[in-house]
């Protein structure tokens, strides 16, 4: 998933690798450290771009705006799972980072920030300290020697997508960078583990996406989304959480400034019904 589609130089400082039709620059002088590297035999030869085949030097993260998932290539599961957010209690001055805010004691009036809104980045410095926590204290990674395979939502600006270009080359210092959507690796995924089904022999699919702050239905045909087939509401988790934080506000306690609470009592609690009628009886 490492190849490169076309290459071409860009006056003499950077060097453009095009992926699938995302423009990934390089640095002209990281380029020739690395030649210089791979001539003295330092083992690091092999794999595209210089990076060793071993599964563990790709890092996957899928980059939700509610929660960041990361691991590894190959693996069945990810490594790690953390609020894709930096909280501070209403009692401390530090503010808490991804993992650190699952361990807090104190959730009430929790004040949370958020890298990314409505789907897209926004906060690019925000966005670092939740990865570099996430890459280097829970996955044990150093970035200078892995390649990132980043999911990134649909019709991304190509503004944010020269940020997060910046983001994993510059600031994490990432060897290589491939990036696609979630609906056409959803099929692969689905493709390689049932190679009997229906979606396998007919090579096309219908994604729904449901994320934090909208909703994807897109078609996906031989491994690839139909972009111009693809429906998007502004539709998502967040609207939900907020639409039971007004009836539990309207009917017993404020808790229109709970938010964390609330989002947990919806995933733990909440569930889409089957049987509607039944359910009210219930309730």
């Amino acid at each position: 998933i490492f190849g490169v589609g076309k290459k071409r130089e860009n006056g003499k400082k950077n060097r453009v690798f095009i992926t699938n039709g995302r423009s990934v620059f390089f640095s002209f002088r990281k380029e020739k450290r690395r030649r210089r590297r791979r001539r003295r035999g330092d083992g690091r030869r092999g794999g595209r771009f210089g990076v060793k085949s071993s599964s563990k030097s790709i890092v996957v993260i899928d980059n939700g705006a509610g929660w960041c998932k990361a691991g590894f290539a190959g693996r069945d599961d990810p490594e790690a799972v953390v609020p894709n957010c930096v909280a501070r209690p209403q009692s401390g001055r530090r503010w808490l980072v991804a993992d650190q805010i699952t361990r807090c004691e104190e959730l009430q009036r929790l004040g949370i920030r958020r890298p990314m809104d409505r789907g897209y980045l926004i906060n690019p410095d925000l966005q670092k300290e939740i990865w570099d926590r996430t890459l280097k204290t829970l996955l044990n990674v150093q970035p200078t020697e892995s390649s990132l395979l980043l999911v990134e939502p649909l019709f991304t600006l190509p503004s944010i997508q020269k940020i997060t270009d910046e983001l994993v080359f510059e600031d994490l210092g990432f060897r290589s960078l491939f990036v696609a959507d979630a609906p056409s690796l959803t099929h692969l995924y689905m493709q390689t583990r049932f190679p009997e089904s229906t979606l396998a022999r007919s090579g096309c699919s219908l994604v729904v996406d449901c994320g934090f702050s909208f909703t994807h239905a897109a078609p996906v045909f031989n491994g690839f989304t139909c972009n111009a087939g693809v429906k998007r509401i502004d539709l998502g988790g967040k609207a939900l959480t907020n639409y039971l934080k007004e009836l539990v506000s309207y009917r017993t306690i404020n808790m229109l400034d709970e938010t964390w609470i609330m989002e947990d009592v919806k995933e733990k609690l909440c569930y889409t019904s089957l049987d509607v009628a039944s359910d009210m009886e219930i309730a």
